[in-house]
């Protein structure tokens, strides 16, 4: 096996005993970059000098008998909205082309302290708004199971990086879906994790109230390992949730034996694709077969979360990206006066999607129409939130499809926004009631496209979602596949 199809347990137990050194993997990182990322283009800024220095520190301490942290030489890539001191953060958009951030994201210094070699960062949807890696400002990422195709988004630059075999791990941020859509579209394990359970600090806001950072992995062990370094208490964050946080691979092998897993019925719906949903139904055969009890709940008010999210997230995202006026920081095109300069700044700087969706939430929030959208989508943010409060009275987590669609093809959605926003429909009502979620391959299409499926669980139980999911894996070979990229040369 080649040390770039080694799982990050793997690297990380191979460095320890000695079967190869943290800068041998690394080598080999960048020699796999170099072959493969004109052909994806996964990464929009790599550190390789920065990356041979940490690796060559973790050999060095396990060389004088001194400790190590759980990531100790993992290559991990970063999506692009987490700030980096001193090393590039675009968010994708023209308007912090070059920008460097002058502090770490605490999900950055967390995977640093536990001997994470960082790679670089890859590429998005500007600003996180996308669901198809389509919408960066520099250019849009290809599938590795077929280069015609979109990664998904936004952090589709991260799941492409895993799914290559580029690197074993990678940090996405996830919105409305943008972890867990990518992560089916790719093949890979991606995770959403409870809003609250992981620092925000570091992290470019595009909605407060719904961002999340999470992991990406080949497998549920490997994204449950990266998790117990990210998540935890954070001062910086007024937002995190001050809970222990469980060691997430010791129980990984408890099994689903009792647990009951929620079918909702408002989720399979007729828009979904056959062979997502035959996918589906040999899943909870495989679940059954675990020992998994399947019943079917109800989320009556799921029919609304997509025209709710469209305005929360909009309206929230209005007031961010309102600190991107040419002034402090990033792009600045003059102007004969100060408002000149701000539309000129932000015409150029923003991206049509971004300027979309910054339209549509300062409308939102206008007076006159306040009431009567902003403050009707919390309302029925909260009549989602109950719908998963009581039908978690019945269940332990909730199995849905991660996505309607395998990965559509590049410009194929486009000009479409309503079409595209779909993609995320069966994801965002995990953020809308800021519940953990994960998404696992569990078949291909007819074209040979990975499809991925969906668990929901209980606020800050990640630990029992993580071992359904690992039930899972363990009983099939989906998430072992690897695109077959040496015939798309």
């Amino acid at each position: 096996m080649d040390l770039h199809e080694h799982s990050a347990l793997e690297i990380r137990e191979g460095i320890a005993r000695g079967k190869f050194t943290a800068q041998e993997v690394c080598e080999r990182v960048f020699a796999r970059i170099r072959d493969w990322d004109p052909k994806f283009r996964i990464f929009l800024a790599s550190d390789e000098e920065g990356a041979h220095s940490a690796a060559t520190e973790v050999d060095r301490k396990l060389a004088a008998g001194e400790p190590v942290g759980l990531l100790a030489g993992i290559p991990l890539a970063l999506k692009d909205n987490l700030c980096t001191s001193g090393f590039p953060t675009t968010c994708a958009s023209r308007i912090l082309e070059g920008w460097r951030p002058p502090y770490n994201a605490t999900v950055v210094e967390r995977v640093k302290a536990a001997g994470a070699v960082l790679v670089g960062k890859v590429n998005m949807d500007e600003f996180a708004m996308g669901s198809s890696c389509e919408n960066s400002a520099f250019f849009p990422t290809r599938n590795p199971w077929n280069p015609e195709c979109v990664v998904g988004g936004s952090s589709g630059g991260s799941a492409a990086a895993v799914a290559a075999d580029l690197v074993p791990l990678a940090l996405g941020s996830d919105t409305g879906g943008s972890i867990r859509q990518p992560a089916a579209f790719c093949g890979v394990t991606g995770l959403k994790p409870t809003y609250g359970r992981v620092s925000r600090f570091g992290l470019v806001a595009f909605a407060s109230s719904l961002d999340q950072i999470g992991p990406l992995a080949r497998s549920v062990e490997d994204a449950a390992l990266l998790l117990s370094v990210i998540a935890g208490h954070d001062q910086q964050d007024a937002t995190s949730t001050d809970l222990p946080v469980p060691d997430y691979l010791l129980r990984l092998r408890e099994g689903v034996k009792g647990l009951k897993i929620g079918l909702p019925r408002e989720f399979i719906s007729a828009g979904i694709q056959p062979e997502i949903k035959a996918a589906l139904e040999t899943a909870q055969k495989v679940f059954a077969d675990a020992g998994a009890d399947l019943i079917e709940v109800a989320l009556p008010h799921s029919e609304y979360c997509l025209a709710a999210y469209y305005l929360a997230a909009t309206a929230e995202a209005s007031s961010n990206l309102a600190r991107y006026d040419g002034v402090q920081y990033g792009l600045r095109v003059s102007g004969d006066n100060l408002l000149e300069m701000y539309g000129a700044t932000r015409a150029a700087g923003f991206g049509s999607e971004v300027k979309r969706r910054i339209m549509l939430g300062t409308y939102a929030l206008s007076a006159g129409y306040y009431e009567a959208y902003y403050k009707k989508a919390l309302q029925v943010r909260t009549l989602i939130q109950r719908d998963f409060e009581q039908a978690m009275t019945k269940c332990d987590l909730i199995l849905t499809p991660t996505s309607p669609t395998t990965a559509f093809r590049l410009g194929e959605k486009m000009e479409d926004p309503l079409t595209m926003y779909l993609s995320d429909v069966f994801t965002i009502s995990a953020n809308l009631a800021g519940l953990p979620g994960i998404s696992i391959p569990c078949g291909y299409s007819l074209e040979g496209l990975p499809i991925g499926l969906q668990l929901i669980g209980r606020a800050y139980d990640e630990e029992t979602m993580l071992r359904t999911a690992y039930a899972y894996q363990s009983r099939t070979d989906w998430h072992k596949q690897r695109p077959a990229m040496e015939e798309t040369k």
